[in-house]
């Protein structure tokens, strides 16, 4: 049978021995095959991905930033109160004062005994002022203000005591251990120490021996706890009471006391 033009060409092989029609299938495939590669790597870097990368590489940015920030402010603050520190050192160095011991007063002891309701046995932990008050009973001596003071152990009036008494002859009685809290100064029994003041009458003000002893009793206590003579107040400044009455009423008396304090020490 003799084969035709047609039936050569449609049997017969390329260079490769393939035929055109596997040639034709085989670049299908090619591109088939190409195709899926294509959409594989769309599929592995999509949209939702940038996103979180973009927004993972925005984070650590910003955290870097803030961190920075952070640390810088803390660094600045720390240099702040360093300085402050250290000025605060330099403006707040302690005063020079005489050894206590070359002025301290006579002192009598007569110390209460423990009772919740004048001498409580409790610690002073600090000592940050001084108070002064006033017995407020015209005429009485440093004695007769002791047996008050004692004698509320037995009839429970009130709650009252005071570290020191300075008497009409400027005797000075201690009737609470200066390391325990005396019931006088209210809000500020915690951390100072208390002087009632006998005097001779109504007015409060104290006679020339009541004073030279108030005044050197509390000039010792000064150079004992390394204070000012801002630091020693009135029963008044702390509850705003009238007391002591005449050093409350004449402001000038009161700050002529605190110079006579600062004098001695």
């Amino acid at each position: 049978m003799k084969k035709t033009a047609s039936h050569f060409n449609k049997n017969r092989k390329n260079h490769r021995g393939v035929s055109p029609a596997q040639s034709r299938r085989l670049r299908a495939n090619r591109k088939k095959n190409t195709n899926t590669g294509r959409k594989a790597r769309q599929e592995v870097i999509s949209p939702e991905l940038l996103v979180l990368i973009f927004g993972l590489i925005l984070f650590f940015i910003f955290a870097g930033l803030i961190a920075s920030w952070l640390f810088r402010g803390r660094s600045l603050k720390d240099q702040a109160d360093s300085k402050a520190a250290e000025q605060g050192k330099e403006s707040q160095k302690p005063p020079v004062h005489v050894d206590p011991d070359t002025i301290k007063p006579d002192i009598k002891k007569k110390l209460l005994e423990v009772s919740e309701y004048n001498r409580p046995g409790i610690d002073l932990p600090e000592v940050r002022g001084v108070v002064i008050h006033y017995v407020q009973n015209p005429g009485s001596t440093a004695d007769e203000n002791r047996r008050y003071f004692a004698n509320l152990a037995k009839n429970h009036d009130t709650k009252a005591s005071s570290h020191f008494i300075v008497g009409l002859e400027g005797e000075i009685l201690q009737l609470v251990p200066l390391d325990e809290i005396a019931y006088c100064s209210n809000d500020a029994n915690e951390d100072t120490i208390s002087i009632e003041c006998c005097h001779p009458d109504k007015s409060g003000k104290f006679n020339d021996k009541t004073y030279a002893s108030v005044v050197q009793l509390t000039a010792w206590l000064c150079a004992l706890y390394n204070l000012e003579a801002d630091d020693v107040i009135r029963h008044y400044d702390v509850t705003g009471k009238m007391c002591p009455r005449y050093y409350v009423k004449h402001e000038d008396a009161w700050e002529q006391f605190k110079k006579d304090v600062e004098d001695i020490y």
